[in-house]
């Protein structure tokens, strides 16, 4: 009787790797760092040090919309999301000559009911201006820069009544889009606060993603983590922030 041939054994496909947690920073102000009580400002140098970092590693930062799109293709290893909350006017003169200079784009998250304000709810201070609409339009039409919604006015999303809710929501993304003459995709929740009723409002306000800074428990294109970037984050400390991210932070489902 013929000896059988020997049959290989079967083994498992390997399964793909799991996509690497989108990596987005979070800046505010540039500027004078000298009073800075909530740790929200870097100065222009170390911006354009912590800039020159990524584009040494090989990284290259982008707004949001651009982020997930390029993931959304299987892309995007080598892109960063930046991002700059509040809308303030040293946006446009101090860190966009900066992302000009290294090639970078970012999303500016804007207060369209506070244009040509202040920071007021910063009851701390120091007092810090906002772009006026002209200023806007300026960061609107450079290259790179995706323009967002901060909300109307700069509340706890997780505190407004309905009302408030839907203005700083629904109203804010109408205004900005009338503004800019082009549509607003994402969010950014004031103080980074959020839970699944603001998180649904801002999605039945036609936005494609929110920010949030740690969502807790909330996973998706509307509860995006972001890392805190400030002055004191040399070479050394964003490596360390790059790397823990990855084990902090899971991929965010089907981007």
């Amino acid at each position: 009787m013929p000896v059988s041939a020997e049959r290989t054994p079967l083994t498992a496909a390997p399964e793909p790797a799991a996509p690497a947690a989108l990596w987005v920073a979070m800046y505010h102000s540039v500027g004078d760092c000298s009073d800075d009580p909530y740790r929200i400002t870097v100065s222009p140098e170390r911006l354009d040090a912590q800039l020159g970092w990524l584009r040494r590693r090989g990284l290259r930062g982008v707004g949001v919309a651009e982020l997930l799109a390029a993931r959304a293709r299987g892309e995007g290893a080598d892109l960063v999301g930046l991002t700059f909350d509040d809308g303030y006017t040293d946006f446009v003169e101090a860190a966009l000559p900066r992302l000009r200079a290294h090639g970078f784009g970012a999303t500016l998250f804007v207060l369209p009911g506070r244009l040509g304000g202040e920071n007021a709810w910063d009851p701390l201070g120091p007092r810090k201006p906002l772009l006026d609409a002209e200023g806007i339009r300026e960061a609107a039409a450079t290259e790179g820069v995706e323009i967002g919604s901060h909300g109307l006015t700069h509340v706890d999303l997780t505190k407004a009544d309905d009302a408030t809710l839907r203005a700083e929501t629904a109203e804010s993304r109408a205004l900005l889009s009338e503004l800019t003459g082009a549509p607003v995709q994402g969010f950014c929740y004031p103080y980074g606060t959020l839970d699944q009723r603001a998180a649904d409002a801002v999605r039945d306000a036609g936005y494609a993603y929110a920010c949030a800074i740690d969502p807790g428990p909330l996973n998706g294109p509307f509860a995006l983590p972001r890392v805190h970037i400030g002055e004191e984050d040399t070479a050394v400390r964003l490596l360390l922030k790059r790397k823990l991210h990855r084990w902090r932070r899971r991929p965010v489902e089907g981007v």
